[in-house]
Formats: C-alpha cells, sequence, structure tokens
C-alpha cells in the first residue's frame, strides 16, 4: 500500500499537520474552497515533483509565507519504505528521496504511479490537439523511461531549431533535421504501437458505460504513413529529410518547424468519423474519464504494478446511472483517493476500512 502519511508545512491554505493516509480507500468529503483538492495536489506533487494545478510554485505557498513542504511515506510493493521530500525555498525547489536529492523526475514516476481524474481532463476530448499528445506522452512516460528521454531530446532540438528560424541563422538546419528526425522517428513509432494497444482497452470501456459501440482514437502522424506492397509503415529518415528540405522555404517563412511529432492530431472516431463533433456534453465527459481508467489499465498491462487513483470530483457531471457502472469498472488500485462534496453519496462507493477525512477551512477531522 503506497501512501502511509503525509505531512505538510505551509501548502495552500492546509494546516501545518500530518494526515493517516494507511487504508486502501481515503475519501475527503467537504463544500468547495475548503481544502480537498489542495490535499489532492500533495499527493500528486509527491508523486510526479510538480502540481496538476499551477507551473508556479509560489502559488502553492500559504499567504504570507515563503516556503513550503510536502513530505510524504509510502511502502513499495516489495515492503521497502520510501520517504519523499519536496522543500520550496529562496524560489527554488528540491526534491528528495530518502533524504538523497533528485536531479531526474523521472525517478518519481517510476517509484509512486499516481493517475489523476479531474475536470480538467476535459480537455483531452475537446480541448486543443497539444492536450490529447500530452495524455498519450504521459500514458507512455508512465512506464517507458526511455520515451521520456527522446520527447526531451525532441523538444530540445525543436526549440532550437525554431530559435535559428527566428534568427534567420540556417547554416545549422541540416544538422537540427538530422536529430529531429533521429528522435521524432521514435516518438511516433511509439505512439502509433501505444494507441494500437490502448484502443483494446478504451473502446470496450466506452460501450460498456454509454452503450455506444466502435468509438477509438485514432492517430494522425505528421510525417504520414506511406504505403507500398507491404502495408502501411512510417517513412525512411532520408524521405523525411526530403520533406523537412521541401517545407524548409515554408518554415522560414513562418519562423517555426510546421511538421514532426509536435504536429501529431490524435481524434476520437465512431464509423470512420469524428465523433466529438457530435458528442453530447457527457458522452465527452464521459471520454475523458475513461481515458484516465484506460491509462491505469494500460499501466497494469504494461508493468504488472497497480496505480494509486486520484479522483477529484470527477463523477459530479454524470447521471446515477453511470456513476455506478464507472465505479464498478474501475481498474484494480493499490489505493485509491477521492474528493465529495457533503450531500454526495459517497457512503455507496465505501467499502470495509474506508478512510473518511471531513475538511473545513484548511483543517481535518475523521
Amino acid at each position: 500500500m503506497p501512501f502511509l502519511n503525509l505531512s505538510l508545512y505551509n501548502f495552500r491554505n492546509l494546516k501545518n499537520d500530518t494526515i493517516d493516509l494507511l487504508s486502501k480507500e481515503v475519501y475527503f468529503v467537504g463544500e468547495n474552497g475548503q481544502g480537498k483538492s489542495n490535499l489532492l495536489e500533495a499527493l500528486y506533487m509527491s508523486s510526479y515533483g510538480n502540481s496538476f494545478r499551477t507551473n508556479s510554485d509560489s502559488e502553492i505557498i500559504k499567504n504570507g509565507e515563503k516556503v513550503y513542504k510536502i513530505r510524504a511515506l509510502f511502502r513499495e510493493e516489495s515492503q521497502a519504505t520510501q520517504n519523499i521530500s519536496v522543500l520550496y525555498e529562496n524560489s527554488k525547489k528540491k526534491i528528495e528521496k530518502n533524504c538523497k536529492k533528485i536531479h531526474d523526475r523521472k525517478e518519481l514516476i517510476n517509484t509512486i504511479p499516481c493517475v489523476l481524474f479531474c475536470h480538467d481532463d476535459l480537455a483531452f476530448a475537446v480541448g486543443e490537439p497539444e492536450r490529447r499528445r500530452f495524455f498519450i506522452d504521459q500514458s507512455l512516460s508512465m512506464y517507458d523511461v526511455l520515451y521520456l528521454d527522446f520527447l526531451r531530446r525532441y523538444k530540445k532540438v525543436l526549440k532550437n531549431r525554431n530559435t535559428i528560424l527566428k534568427e534567420k541563422k540556417y547554416e545549422m538546419l541540416d544538422i537540427y533535421n538530422q536529430q529531429l528526425i533521429e528522435n521524432g522517428l521514435v516518438i511516433q513509432k511509439k505512439r502509433k504501437d501505444m494507441i494500437f494497444q490502448f484502443n483494446e482497452i478504451f473502446g470496450k470501456l466506452y460501450e460498456k458505460i454509454s452503450g455506444i459501440e466502435g468509438v477509438s482514437i485514432n492517430y494522425e502522424p505528421s510525417w504520414k504513413e506511406v504505403e507500398d506492397e507491404v502495408g502501411k509503415h512510417f517513412p525512411t529518415p532520408e524521405e523525411i529529410f526530403s520533406l523537412l528540405k521541401e517545407k524548409e522555404m515554408q518554415d522560414k517563412i513562418m519562423e517555426t518547424t510546421l511538421s514532426g511529432p509536435h504536429r501529431d492530431r490524435i481524434k476520437f472516431i465512431k464509423d470512420k468519423k469524428p465523433f466529438i463533433p457530435s458528442a453530447s456534453t457527457g458522452q465527452r465527459r464521459l471520454i475523458s474519464l475513461l481515458l484516465r481508467t484506460a491509462q491505469a489499465v494500460f499501466y497494469t498491462k504494461m508493468t504488472g504494478k497497480k496505480p494509486v487513483l486520484l479522483m477529484d470530483d470527477v463523477m459530479l457531471e454524470l447521471d446515477p446511472e453511470k456513476r455506478k457502472k464507472l465505479t464498478a469498472l474501475l481498474p484494480e488500485y493499490d489505493q485509491i483517493f477521492c474528493t465529495f462534496l457533503p450531500g454526495e453519496p459517497y457512503e455507496n462507493y465505501m467499502h470495509e476500512g474506508t478512510k473518511i477525512y471531513f475538511l473545513d477551512k484548511g483543517e481535518w477531522h475523521e
């Protein structure tokens, strides 16, 4: 069971104290603005080193203070107990695992695999293409550390290539083209393989809850696949290099790179047609919820490990029947944390040993 307890100091509006999390299921109940989501945010930061709500650490500190600290104690499947701390002081953040400084956040991802369900997940269905690429990249990096390395290198090369396009210093273009292709092709191949396997899980889940069959995720790579007598396959590095040279003048005019994995499209389709434009609000919300559910199932399939689920007020927009079905189809988990408003029927979801904390103005009690 991963999280044993969580200690907080000057974090948001929460009191400075340690909360006992030694239960397979933990519910946080309270009105809006009382600190429920803040507790999930602290757990998420213990798992990933950053917040899912802001990119600015200064927004996390309690008003009037200059430092915050999170410490999480958790137990791995091997029963080894680990200690994670996140300290923000003097405008710098330091993350430690067992009192040793972590220099790369991917060390945390491999330690506490958390799957977060939150309202902003709706952007995976209706938001910008970047949000869907983020979801696929996150799902991949949860179990494939090498993918994260390729993605980081690609983004660094892309940034450098865009810089020389803006500065009109074109001498290095061919070198950056080669590096872009080297990392970009791996990214596209891994995305394609992942989405193919992911669809096996996602499509079945969506049909079970909504009754609508045939909804799937369609991957449209920017460097389009070619078809020959053997079948469909990604173009060779030489073919992509020629493509980049063809688009070079347009890139120079626009001062940015117009092709590559950062331009990939990921869409939801049914009967070979886009599904989102005709989907109802409830159907779109359901897609976002089931993407996270499938993410957890897929992680377990690829690693054999169960994730920790963080669910932040995500079932409010579903009707009672769909809530019941979704709850029944939740993936296997090591631990689950849910937030509820006082009027919600959270008693219906409880099991023996479920721990409930009631929150009011940043303070909690069982």
